[in-house]
C-alpha cells in the first residue's frame, strides 16, 4: 500500500526531475504558460484587494482572510499547470545535481519572469475596466493605492529580507505540493504557507506586479485620496520589483533548494 504522501527524499528527486522538464521547455510554451500564473497571481492579489477594501474588519482578520483569499493563486498554478517565477526558483535543486545548466535554469527564469510581468499587467488591465475600484463606495480602489503604497515606501533592506521569507514560505508550500498525490492535497498544501507570508507583509516579485501596477491605475483615476502616494511611480514600481526579485531568489533557491539539496540530493549526485 503507497503511504499517503512522498517523503523528503523523494520529493527531493521529484522536484529535481521537475527543474530538468522546466529547462527543456520550449520557449513558447514557457511563456505561455508563465502570463497564466501572472493572471493567476492576480486573481489571488485581486481577492486580498476586496479584502482589504473592507475597513470594517479588524486588523489581524483582515489580514489572514486576506491571506487566504490570496492562496487561490498558487492553488490555480499548481493543479491548472502554469510557470512562476518564485516557484521555479526551486530549479536550483537539478542545477546543483548537474541535471540542468546555469544557461538553462536562468533563460527559464528570464522568460517566466516576463511572462509574469505580461499576465499580471493583463489582470491588471481587466480589473481596471471591470470598475472594481468602485466597490464599497471606493474603499477597494482606496485599498489598492494604499496596498500599492506599501510596496514602494520601505528601505531597500526591509524589501530584501522581506523577499526573502516570502520565497522561503511560497517555495515550501510548492515543495509540499509536490509531496501530494490528489488535487485536495495540492490544494491543502498551498494554504497556510501563503497565509503566513500575506498576513504578515512580506514581498512577493509577481503579486507586486499586479498590486503596484493597479494602485498606480486606482491612483490615477483619483482614489487614495487620503495617502501619500508621491513615491507611487514607475521608478518605485521598478525598484521594487529589482529587490524583491533577487530577495525571492535567495528565499527560494538557497533557504529551501540549496538547503534540501545538501540534506537529501548531494548524496544521491555523490558530492
Amino acid at each position: 500500500m503507497r503511504p499517503d504522501a512522498l517523503a523528503p527524499a523523494a520529493i527531493q528527486a521529484k522536484a529535481e526531475g521537475i527543474g530538468v522538464t522546466k529547462a527543456a521547455m520550449p520557449a513558447l510554451n514557457t511563456v505561455v504558460l508563465a502570463v497564466l500564473a501572472g493572471m493567476f497571481i492576480g486573481c489571488g492579489a485581486m481577492l486580498f484587494t476586496l479584502v482589504q477594501g473592507d475597513a470594517e474588519l479588524p486588523f489581524a482578520v483582515k489580514r489572514i482572510l486576506g491571506g487566504f483569499c490570496f492562496s487561490v493563486g498558487l492553488m490555480l498554478v499548481v493543479v491548472c499547470g502554469a510557470e512562476l517565477f518564485t516557484g521555479n526558483n526551486l530549479m536550483a535543486g537539478a542545477l546543483l545535481s548537474k541535471k540542468i545548466t546555469w544557461g538553462g535554469m536562468l533563460r527559464n527564469w528570464a522568460l517566466v519572469w516576463l511572462g509574469n510581468f505580461a499576465g499580471s499587467l493583463l489582470m491588471v488591465a481587466l480589473v481596471f475596466g471591470s470598475a472594481m475600484a468602485a466597490m464599497n463606495g471606493g474603499g477597494v480602489g482606496d485599498a489598492m493605492v494604499s496596498i500599492a503604497v506599501s510596496k514602494v515606501t520601505p528601505d531597500g533592506l526591509t524589501l530584501f529580507c522581506k523577499a526573502i521569507l516570502c520565497n522561503f514560505l511560497v517555495c515550501l508550500a510548492v515543495w509540499m505540493t509536490f509531496a501530494g498525490r490528489t488535487v485536495a492535497d495540492k490544494l491543502l498544501a498551498c494554504v497556510m504557507p501563503i497565509i503566513a507570508f500575506v498576513a504578515c507583509g512580506f514581498e512577493h516579485s509577481v503579486a507586486n506586479m499586479f498590486f503596484m501596477f493597479m494602485g498606480l491605475c486606482a491612483k490615477g483615476v483619483g482614489f487614495g485620496g487620503g495617502v501619500d502616494a508621491s513615491a507611487l511611480d514607475l521608478a518605485g514600481i521598478f525598484g521594487n520589483l529589482g529587490i524583491v526579485t533577487l530577495g525571492n531568489i535567495v528565499g527560494g533557491a538557497v533557504l529551501v533548494a540549496l538547503l534540501y539539496w545538501l540534506a537529501y540530493g548531494r548524496v544521491k549526485s555523490g558530492k
